[in-house]
């Protein structure tokens, strides 16, 4: 799989499958049929826009994963959207799940735990694996109806998700700096009760 350069500086957004970026077509618009002999061997057909947004968010410096409770093979999955002109950074289906996140814990964890990845932003159409984003470390964005602004709308999640991380990265690095002790002119470390010192409180 594709990995950026500052791939620990770079944003991870992912999507489940079904239901989100596999739709029925009887209820959600799509992605034209693949042509012969590709439709017979991949039946699944893709929400309207989906190549569009996710080549947008990689182009917006994101990382954009699939994180699926499927058992379909990552290659399957990997060859189904290369159809069209799709190329996931990393792919975790149930298989890898299991295998790197489960592993031989005697609990058993929920089914999906995007934090384990550093994942900031997943995209799912349960309720439940949503509603405990907070909990685990992540972000959630439910998403299952037709929605002609899909697109725009995750995008927009995810600039949001992006600037309160930041936000926050910034806050506990200015934490840190403040928990150093402050510098006089000489550059020196300031001597207790001095004006730098002013309002702080006595280091441990």
């Amino acid at each position: 799989m594709r990995r950026n350069k500052n791939s620990e500086d770079t944003m991870r957004v992912s999507f489940d499958l079904d239901e989100v970026l596999f739709v029925n077509p009887a209820t959600h618009k799509t992605e034209p049929k693949l042509m012969f002999p590709f439709n017979f061997i991949f039946r699944e057909r893709l929400r309207l826009g989906t190549p569009e947004l996710i080549n947008t968010l990689q182009k917006m410096g994101y990382e954009v994963w699939v994180y699926t409770s499927s058992y379909r093979s990552e290659f399957y999955i990997k060859t189904l959207f290369a159809c069209y002109g799709v190329k996931f950074d990393s792919i975790v289906n149930a298989q890898r799940h299991l295998r790197e996140v489960q592993q031989k814990r005697p609990n058993i964890l929920p089914q999906k735990v995007p934090s384990y990845y550093k994942i900031k932003l997943h995209i799912d159409d349960e309720t439940v694996i949503c509603s405990y984003g907070r909990e685990m470390g992540f972000d959630a964005y439910q998403l299952d109806a037709e929605d002609d602004s899909w697109k725009e709308k995750i995008i927009a999640r995810a600039e949001e998700v992006k600037r309160k991380a930041a936000l926050r990265e910034e806050a506990a690095h200015g934490k840190k700096l403040s928990g150093k002790g402050s510098v006089n002119d000489s550059g020196k470390p300031a001597a207790k009760g001095s004006e730098q010192d002013a309002g702080e409180e006595p280091q441990a």
